[in-house]
């Protein structure tokens, strides 16, 4: 356990945030947003002004403040992913997920690396390109080495250009050695939510466990940089607490890494509390979240990290998800399965961590994605290439990555087209890249276009 009190999070200044935030009017609304055009973040009062925003007119203004830094940022792609559940061991007794220690009618499961490169064929013969592997925090016999050999099964599976190109981790939080060990493995992004920021929401939620050590696990993040890995994910499981706090404190533990290593998040996640079997805490949520304040946790994120990606799951609706790529949304996984084994057996529906909201397979969602007018990006360039860590926020704070991901994002999605997609995705798709070209300025065009007719020739995994 952590033998110290972190003081990245600090709730009193928080707490007076709030208290002192006034209502605002339509003038103090529009100073806030200008300054967030700019897209240098906002400051925490700034933050604490717009949780405040209810006005029809005001919302409005934010929505489209959001959306224009969005897609000044990342342009119109939206990546797309899965996870891959090799796990549902767990040593934790948290009250909201299913995976807790104490549920006695969970079916554990721990899958063989065979299971797991089956799993992982069966992705790849959908056309995902980069998975979210995600273990329970406690594993078999092996310890650790079970986590780094399911990285070297994924990897391996691949055949031809039916590969997995990037895997990102969620696992438990580590010590410094193991995270080298990791990067040594050659993950993407590491990702782990510290759930809730509020310590005593924190102590009476997580029952049992490490994860009950408040302090090791909000500084995972730390070791983490230490370990040499360049790209981290964060996130709050919201409903937990007031979703006002958690994103003031979000901002501090933001501004926490970034003093003292230069550099953020690379993404940042919003999960809201779905049910899940064993754990009733999930259904009656404590401070649920709704739809509207949902939206406006995704733009107010977007406007206070600018240069971050959003990540949206399948816990939400498709309706749901549909109205967050225009807030903020970088990121979403589809076809998704929370239960070791669940894509290559989808009859086994036993062992799922909580329940989801959007069922469709990955196919139904790259259509719906495109016929919005976005992207579906199946790119792993940047990781390739080492535009990570501090090199990547170089290029995201000015808008610049956008010249990569663009066209990155339109030749991955032919290839999805091309080798995966149905009839009907493929001619929507194919509207869908045209549409998307003629509104790119003359380089990035010139760039893209070259990329798209290797991809029609044959190649696979053209990027920039």
């Amino acid at each position: 356990m952590s033998s110290k009190t972190s003081n990245i999070v600090r709730e009193k200044e928080i707490q007076e945030a709030l208290e002192q935030a006034p209502r605002p009017d339509a003038t103090q609304v529009a100073e806030i947003l200008a300054r967030a055009r700019e897209m240098h973040g906002l400051a925490p009062a700034d933050v604490a002004t717009l949780c405040c925003v209810e006005d029809p007119d005001q919302l409005r203004e934010l929505y489209r403040t959001a959306r224009k830094v969005k897609e000044e940022i990342y342009g119109r792609r939206l990546v797309m992913f899965t996870p891959l559940y090799v796990s549902n061991l767990c040593a934790n007794d948290c009250a909201y997920c299913s995976f807790r220690s104490s549920n006695r009618s969970l079916v554990r499961r721990a899958l063989t690396q065979d299971e797991i490169a089956r799993e992982t064929r069966t992705l790849t013969a959908e056309g995902h390109k980069r998975v979210l592997l995600v273990a329970g925090e406690a594993y078999p016999r092996e310890g650790f080495d079970y986590i780094l050999d399911a990285i070297d099964t994924v990897y391996a599976a691949g055949r031809g250009s039916d590969e997995i190109r990037r895997i990102n981790v969620n696992v438990a939080p580590l010590e410094v050695e193991q995270f080298a060990q990791l990067r040594a493995a050659g993950i993407g992004t590491y990702q782990i939510f510290q759930e809730t920021y509020d310590r005593k929401v924190y102590s009476t939620v997580h029952l049992r466990g490490r994860k009950s050590d408040y302090d090791w696990r909000i500084e995972a993040m730390d070791r983490a940089f230490q370990g040499g890995i360049e790209d981290v994910g964060v996130g709050v499981l919201f409903g937990l607490a007031d979703w006002r706090f958690e994103l003031l404190a979000l901002q501090q533990h933001i501004l926490h890494l970034e003093d003292r290593f230069g550099v953020g998040p690379h993404t940042i996640s919003v999960p809201r509390l779905e049910p899940a079997d064993g754990a009733q805490l999930a259904s009656d949520p404590p401070f649920p979240v709704d739809g509207e304040s949902f939206r406006k946790i995704v733009a107010i994120l977007r406007l206070m990290v600018p240069y971050t990606g959003i990540i949206m799951s399948t816990r939400e609706t498709a309706e749901i998800r549909r109205t967050t790529f225009a807030l903020g949304v970088s990121q979403i996984s589809a076809g998704s399965r929370t239960n070791p084994g669940g894509y290559s057996d989808d009859s086994s529906g036993t062992g799922a961590q909580f329940s989801l909201g959007d069922h469709r397979a990955l196919d139904e969602v790259v259509r719906d994605v495109a016929q919005l007018g976005y992207v579906p990006s199946f790119c792993t360039g940047c990781y390739r290439l080492g535009r990570v860590g501090a090199d990547f926020m170089d290029l995201a704070r000015p808008g610049d990555i956008k010249h990569h991901c663009d066209p990155n994002g339109l030749s991955s999605f032919l290839e999805y087209l091309r080798d995966y997609a149905s009839e009907e995705t493929r001619e929507i798709g194919r509207k869908c890249i045209h549409s998307v070209l003629e509104e790119m300025s003359p380089e990035p065009r010139r760039r893209a276009q070259k990329m798209l007719e290797k991809v029609g020739r044959g190649e696979s995994d053209v990027f920039c």
